[in-house]
């Protein structure tokens, strides 16, 4: 399939990196971290007990499901004011939360594509995700990053994706978007007007019978590769059509 490409956006969470990893990881260090500070809140909230309060507040505060952030701070207020602990606990306990959650551990084929398309096309952040592109080390692949929570609404909502369109100055249709998810990344891009990649890792079968991606690849190197042997570039706006 060919259609010009002048920009990428990108999901990050299961697209560059995995995001299973980090979330184990991130309940270990989070633990480890309250029982130094505050064995008071480690001892009432273990991982489980931890991991369940965290889903109640996500439960109990769907307006704010675009901010990650703010969910996981009232989690841990929460959790300090049980447990009577000292409020001032509260930062430095997010702190060691967000620190662990931009150690990422890229696919094998992550940097090198990154590197790749980038030179080929200008890719910009776009995730529902809270991860920060400089503490990650890639922000230099990146022309932007976009959040749910810096934008307000998180994919699949359209104006996500049309923000992003409009501050790289392009047409909904010359943006392609990329990403893992079926309904947020793919169905929500192709709705907003976007062409359309899905990195498929796992050889899952689309359900979606509405609509199909663009493309469909098991790596990003399937899509740098797709770029590197594809005319990407737009036509001119000031060019005649070649007529048959």
């Amino acid at each position: 399939m060919r259609f010009p490409v002048r920009a990428i956006t990108l999901d990050l969470d299961d697209t560059v990196w995995p995001f299973a990893p980090i979330g184990e990881r991130v309940e270990r260090v989070l633990d480890d971290w309250l029982r130094t500070h505050s064995p008071a809140t480690a001892e009432r909230y273990p991982v489980d007990a931890m991991r369940a309060l965290r889903e109640r507040v996500w439960r109990h505060n769907p307006q704010l499901a675009h901010d990650l952030s703010t969910l996981r701070r009232m989690t841990l207020e929460i959790a300090l004011k049980d447990s009577g602990a000292d409020m001032a606990l509260l930062e430095p306990a997010y702190e060691a939360f967000y620190a662990a959650r931009n150690e990422v551990e890229h696919y094998p084929d992550s940097l090198d594509a990154l590197a790749r398309i980038s030179a080929r096309v200008p890719i910009a952040a776009l995730s529902n995700g809270n991860a920060d592109l400089a503490r990650v080390g890639i922000a230099e692949h990146f022309v932007f990053q976009l959040g749910a929570r810096e934008h307000g609404k998180a994919k699949p909502s359209a104006c996500i994706f049309h923000a992003a369109c409009d501050r790289l100055g392009c047409a909904h249709g010359e943006v392609l978007h990329v990403g893992d998810h079926i309904e947020a990344d793919v169905a929500g891009a192709h709705r907003a007007g976007l062409r359309t990649c899905w990195i498929n890792r796992e050889g899952r079968r689309w359900t979606n019978r509405q609509l199909r991606p663009d493309l469909e690849f098991d790596t990003l190197t399937g899509l740098a590769d797709w770029l590197d042997t594809h005319d990407i570039r737009a036509p001119r706006a000031d060019t005649p059509a070649t007529r048959a």
